[in-house]
Parts: structure tokens; sequence; C-alpha cells
């Protein structure tokens, strides 16, 4: 925001009244001190149904969206809109929470995040999970020692068979149907990767170089759209002290753990979506003459207060309005939120790379983030 605007931090304003806004909705609701200031879509049926669900203040267009003060406009448009909608936000003063991802263009990306230092504002990219229980519970395990130190991560973010799942019949809270062509055409390696690396990156630093290999598998007639991108993506990820291997995809069995090998232990986690994932502990032994894992887990516990949880299943399970709060408060309190500037471009970056496959070292880094304390 320009010197001298004092609107409050806590006006959010909506754009994108589809799939994914019906997910925010109960999260946002989980945050009473957030003001939704109105909302606003290109196609007006949906636009009217989701205000007339959820309560919420229609606009007649975004000049209108934007004329009533938000401080932070939540761009939850379709993937290929990302890019446009974040750059008129941001050209109207607004601080700007996007969906993943910040652009399918990484010039693109890095000219939006150029835009948001010049005018002074903060442009951070979904997802939020970093700044959840589960996510936090493991890094504080990590930071402690509880497996000594981390030598190697395997990260599974594959979806099951997703063209034979029932997904023409999937409807939101408001009735949206779930965005079959914009999940295929975008890919699952830019719409989830950054699940987990978003972790990784918060507890390792930056990402110095990516490996890897991409493959679209399935015809066009599997997923009912002329999908370009890949359906399959595995890379190494180097950090400074560590490596990983990030696997995504829409055909192998339905697997999100996360697994941290260190020199005493593992840490598991079965599930990326769920705040309130059990977080595992197994200690190294060596018994007579064999090295072995134990088979019995102790779990990590939170630390400090919790933060508000949306729900207990699937997606659900995830509080969507972390990131949304968060961003609000650092504007508040004066300082850059946790998932903004260098940290949001680098991720875009990594997980564009992932999908293109190949050697890549990234040009962006980022300054170490602090774990979230929910007691502030």
């Amino acid at each position: 925001m320009a010197a001298g605007d004092h609107r409050p931090a806590s006006r959010i304003a909506i754009v994108g009244a589809g799939y994914v806004a019906d997910l925010y909705m109960p999260s946002l609701r989980t945050f009473p001190g957030l003001e939704i200031v109105g909302v606003w879509d290109v196609d007006p049926v949906r636009l009217a149904a989701f205000a007339r669900h959820w309560a919420v203040d229609p606009a007649a267009g975004f000049a209108d969206l934007v004329a009533r003060r938000p401080a932070i406009v939540l761009n939850l448009t379709n993937p290929h809109a990302h890019a446009d909608v974040t750059r008129a936000a941001l050209e109207s003063g607004c601080h700007v929470w996007s969906e993943k991802p910040l652009a399918l263009d990484f010039g693109e990306a890095e000219a939006l995040a150029a835009l948001a230092r010049e005018k002074g504002l903060h442009l951070a990219s979904a997802p939020c999970s970093l700044l959840g229980r589960a996510a936090q519970t493991a890094w504080a395990a990590l930071r402690e020692g509880r497996i000594g130190t981390p030598r190697l991560v395997y990260a599974e973010l594959d979806d099951g068979f997703l063209p034979a799942a029932p997904h023409a019949r999937w409807r939101s809270a408001s009735g949206a149907p779930w965005p079959a062509s914009d999940e295929f055409r975008t890919g699952c390696t830019l719409e989830h990767a950054g699940y987990y690396l978003s972790w990784l990156m918060a507890m390792f630093g930056p990402v110095r170089r990516v490996v890897g290999g991409a493959a679209r598998l399935l015809d066009p007639g599997q997923t009912g759209a002329d999908h370009a991108a890949p359906d399959y993506a595995s890379a190494t990820l180097s950090f400074d002290a560590m490596t990983a291997r990030l696997t995504c995809s829409i055909i192998a069995r339905h697997d999100h753990r996360l697994r941290v090998f260190g020199d005493d232990g593992v840490l598991e986690i079965d599930e990326a979506w769920a705040n309130d994932a059990r977080v595992r502990i197994r200690r190294r032994h060596v018994l007579r003459r064999r090295l072995i894992d134990s088979p019995f887990a102790t779990t990590a516990r939170p630390r400090g207060g919790r933060h508000p949880m949306a729900g207990r299943r699937g997606t659900a399970a995830m509080n969507f309005a972390l990131g949304v709060a968060e961003m609000a408060r650092a504007v508040a309190e004066g300082r850059e939120p946790r998932l903004a500037g260098d940290f949001a471009l680098h991720l875009t970056e990594v997980a564009l790379a992932m999908q293109a496959g190949g050697d890549h070292r990234p040009r962006t880094a980022f300054a170490p983030i602090a774990p979230m304390d929910w007691d502030e």
C-alpha cells in the first residue's frame, strides 16, 4: 500500500469464486479478525451462487472490488489468470496472496515480484501448509536433533490414478465443479509440489540444484483435456547440506508420505494436506549384529500454541487461510510475510524446473524464515 494509506490489514477481497474459493471460505472463518469486503468472478452465475452460499457481497467488477479498499487481494482464479489478476491487484495498491503457481512462466513471476518490490507491497504464494501444526512440529523435531543430522529426504505426492476417479461428479460447497481441465493442463507438479517443497525450503534453505525427469504418460482422451503438462515428475533437489527426492504424479497409488533420514533415525509423516498429521520418530538401534530402525515410533508433540483447525478429512483437514492470516498479521506489524517475496519466487522457480525436467541451477534464493509462534 502507498505511504499514508492506512487501510486495515484485515480487509480481504477475493477474486475467483470457483472450486478452490469454497475450500478457502471455511478456513477464513476460523480467523474472526479477517473481514471479507467482497468477491468478484468473471462468471456472473458462479459469482451469484458463491455470494449467496457464503453470504458475502458480490462486486460489480474488479474496479468495484478494489474500490472497497482491501489491504489484501486473495487471487483464487484459474492458473492461466493468476499473473494478470495479481498484476492488476498490485497496480491497485493491494498486497496479494495468490494460489499456486504465481505464474506459468518464470519471467512473468519475476516481473510480478519486481512490481511488488517497486510498489512496497507483498506478494505471497500458496500453499500455506508449512505454517500448519504438522510441518512446524516436524521442523522443531529436526532443530532439536531428534534424528541427528538429516541427510536425505523422500517426499511423495502421488494422487492415485486420477483419470479413473469420478471427478466429473465432484462439486464444491456452493456447487462449483472440480476444474478438471485446468488441473490437467497446469499439471500435478505445479499444483502439488509446493506442499512438500515449501517445507523443505524452510527447513533446509534454498535449493541449489534441480535434476529430474518429467513425462506426459496419459493420453488426452484419458483426461478429457488436451493437456501438455507432465503428469509425472521426479527430481533430486540439492540443498547446502542435504539432498531430497520429490515425486509428483496422478498415476501412481495415492501416497503423500514424507520421510527424513538422519544419522540417528527417521522422521515420518503420512499426509502433507492434514495440519494435524502425526509426526513420528523412529530411532535407529544396533540389536546384536543388526542395524534396525525401531518398529515402535514415538510421536513428536506440537510446541507452543495451536492454530485454528478447519476440518478433519481430506483437503478439509488443511486450513487454507493460514497464509492469508499470517500475511495480514505481518502487514499490521510492518514486517515481511513468511511466504512472500523471495521465498515465493524461489518456490515458483523450483516447481517450474521440476515440471520442465533436466538439470537446473536456480538463480533465486531467500533469507531464512522464522518458525511460527502461535502465542504471538
